[in-house]
């Protein structure tokens, strides 16, 4: 299989053609057509809705027998373009690597709102399942007219269809699609390839795009490059918000090839080579008004907490009054992260070339309709014509639906009458960049006289709900929403947006500790505590599977051991992990041992993949739980690079054990995501089981370590 839509078709499709007369050009060959429906829709933080009246994706079997899919999706590192071929090679009966895959070019593809929220198999895999299906469905149709035998008779195998009573009168796909061109919508129902028969879904498959990426010969969108491209450096601001008073542009102008260009405050200076605009740039002399505000790291929960609107409730049973009179003993807690950075190993790039009313743009995004639509609106030009191509994606966790990058591009390409590539330095991605918004949960829980949960008051400051409600059996709880944790919202000092599992890193960090704090209060260990409230058989399954994998035996915390338990429901897939920690009570410092994460995700089609994806989430998680936090002073960002920003390094990762709990009965649910969402929870409880002393705030440095074994109450 290759990346077709990364290759040479992409790029000679000509410019603002509609899908529709790109079909009359595909010459011959079977085009399957279908629509996603009411399955299909591609939900993002801000909303949901329903794919146009287009064709979502469509399918092509060309004369040499090789199969394009093309897809809205995008690829960036989760392996959808492995896993999404895997699903049409098991339904066509078309090996593996006869599958091309064109992804993210908005000239060829339907519209999709985003790659996001671990869906893409989980919403475009069913449809592109029936398609495949009634795909082998007309072609075993059209072999039956060839080889003059019933349909009933024919075998489909391999990309050949032949007569199970004489195997030697035989016709491949290839010789099916010569000289013929067929389209037909789908509708009805359609027979599915019976699960005992797969041989392609649930079996590992390597990733397609290993070898290029390994080797180097992947592309990204700072590898594209135009005839007459010009790279932009771009003034920025010192803080957000500041304004600019004063400017002197004397001295980058004297540098040879430099075109200097200014819209109202915005400046950029660019040059055929980066370098030489950068050293332009850092020749401009500039000063700034900088907004007040004296605004500290210290200071931000509480800042949060007085500037939070009223809260808005997200999930409700029973009387709350009625669980509290129930209850015998009350448990309340305050729980708080900080900003947390994407860092991508791609920082934001762009190239945008306007050829007369036609722009195309080359960018890394997760969302490139979203980005044709904004280019059309910052440019007046109509979206048919702008194109978005994406080429592979170096990361995304949710900060790639934004593009500045696109539009600053897109400005300068306009003025300069020139390709410009614009690609964020490590420091302007720090500064400029969504932050995973920082965020406070306070929750209130009671107890009755058996030890079960009541009572359950939680109150979620700017986190985002998901994940935020209750999958326990409780008779009385209200889950508030106060701020969404997306966008600008007054409240926070920076723009905040969708970070790797939005909302439930923090969600599952404050429900799973809170848990684990009543079950050390009445003297029961974890998982004991965690299976008296569950009534789901799919949730307890998970959980003695990571237990059982996890392999020692399970105390009331404090055990000294330093094990710890988290578990959660995450848009449809269950996740259980567990940890061994070892803690270096004169340092502080946490070393994270072993992470056991056992995970049901409904049928599974590359287990490989998803193996991939959970050891990744773990591992990611690392950063989060045991350093990550941007440092701000008012509104500026401290943090331009990895020398203060510590992401998680070789030496941190444990030994890790993946547990796929197989429900083929489920259709396939997400797994990019669900992974990293337990990890604040599960090394917090795992440091409680250590020490004694329960943390409430993330990141769970050593400093914080410490200061909470000097508390009096620390064991």
């Amino acid at each position: 299989m290759n990346s077709k839509g990364f290759g040479q078709e992409a790029r000679t499709v000509p410019d603002g053609l509609d899908r529709r007369d790109f079909l009359k050009l595909l010459g011959s060959g079977i085009t399957l057509l279908f629509t996603l429906g009411e399955t299909g829709l591609a939900q993002t933080g801000s909303g949901s809705r329903e794919y146009p009246e287009d064709f979502n994706a469509y399918l092509r079997l060309g004369e040499d027998g090789r199969v394009s899919l093309f897809t809205g999706k995008i690829e960036m590192g989760q392996g959808i373009i492995t896993s999404l071929a895997q699903m049409l090679a098991e339904e066509l009966e078309v090996p593996l690597e006869s599958v091309d895959m064109v992804m993210g070019d908005t000239a060829l593809c339907p519209w999709d709102s985003a790659t996001v929220g671990s869906r893409s198999t989980k919403y475009f895999g069913p449809a592109l399942r029936r398609a495949a299906a009634e795909a082998r469905a007309v072609l075993r149709q059209l072999a039956a007219e060839h080889l003059n035998v019933p349909v009933e008779r024919l075998v489909v195998q391999a990309g050949e269809v032949w007569d199970r009573q004489n195997p030697d009168a035989r016709v491949s796909y290839a010789q099916l699609a010569r000289g013929q061109r067929i389209q037909r919508h789908l509708e009805g129902d359609v027979a599915f390839k019976p699960r005992a028969q797969y041989t392609v879904c649930g079996q590992a498959a390597l990733r397609t795009d290993a070898r290029s990426k390994v080797t180097g010969e992947a592309r990204f969108a700072g590898d594209i490059r135009r005839p007459g491209m010009l790279y932009a450096r771009i003034l920025r601001p010192p803080a957000h918000g500041a304004r600019l008073r004063k400017l002197d542009t004397t001295a980058a102008q004297q540098v040879e090839g430099v075109l200097l260009l200014q819209d109202g405050d915005q400046v950029a200076v660019l040059h055929e080579c980066p370098d030489v605009a950068q050293k332009a740039l850092e020749q401009i002399q500039a000063e700034y008004e900088l907004p007040e505000s004296d605004l500290a790291p210290e200071g931000l929960r509480d800042h949060l907490l007085r500037s939070a609107p009223a809260g808005e409730v997200v999930a409700s049973a029973g009387d709350l009054e009625e669980g509290s009179q129930q209850a015998r003993q009350f448990f309340e807690s305050t729980f708080f992260n900080p900003y947390v950075a994407h860092a991508p190993l791609e920082p934001h790039t762009a190239l945008v070339q306007i050829e007369g009313d036609q722009v195309t743009v080359w960018a890394s995004t997760q969302s490139p309709f979203g980005a044709r639509e904004e280019v059309a609106r910052a440019l007046g030009f109509p979206a048919e014509n702008v194109r978005v191509i994406t080429p592979f994606v170096g990361g995304g966790f949710g900060g790639k639906t934004r593009h500045q990058q696109v539009l600053e591009a897109a400005r300068w390409a306009r003025l300069a009458g020139r390709p410009v590539q614009v690609a964020w330095s490590r420091k302007e991605e720090f500064c400029y960049d969504t932050f995973r918004p920082a965020a406070v949960i306070r929750v209130k829980s009671g107890l009755d006289g058996e030890h079960r949960i009541v009572y359950w008051d939680y109150d979620n400051y700017f986190a985002g709900t998901r994940s935020s409600q209750p999958f326990y059996d409780i008779p009385h709880y209200r889950v508030r929403a106060r701020g969404s944790g997306w966008g600008n919202d007054p409240a926070q000092p920076f723009p905040v947006g969708a970070w790797r599992g939005p909302g439930s890193n923090t969600n599952v960090f404050a429900m799973e500790s809170q848990i684990d704090l009543m079950a050390a209060a009445v003297g029961l260990d974890p998982l004991e505590f965690r299976l008296r409230h569950l009534k789901n058989p799919r949730m307890e399954r998970v959980l003695r599977a990571a237990v059982q994998q996890f392999g020692e035996p399970l105390a009331p915390a404090p055990s000294g051991r330093g094990y710890g338990l988290a578990c959660t429901d995450y848009l449809g897939t269950y996740v259980a992990t567990m940890a061994a920690v070892q803690v270096d009570r004169e340092t502080g410092r946490i070393r994270v041992e072993r992470l056991v994460c056992a995970q049901d995700m409904g049928e599974i089609i590359n287990p490989e993949g998803a193996r991939l994806l959970i050891e990744g989430g773990l591992t990611m998680g690392l950063g989060y739980v045991l350093s990550e936090e941007v440092r701000f002073r008012g509104k500026e960002i401290l943090d331009h690079n990895f020398d203060t920003y510590s992401l998680p390094r070789f030496s941190w990762v444990p030994r890790i054990e993946t547990v796929l709990v197989d429900n083929p009965d489920l259709p396939p649910q997400g797994c990019g995501e669900p992974a990293i969402t337990t990890m604040g929870a599960v090394i917090a409880n795992a440091v409680f089981d250590a020490l004694g002393v329960r943390l409430f705030e993330l990141p769970l440095t050593p400093e914080r370590i410490r200061r909470a074994l000097q508390q009096p109450s620390a064991a």
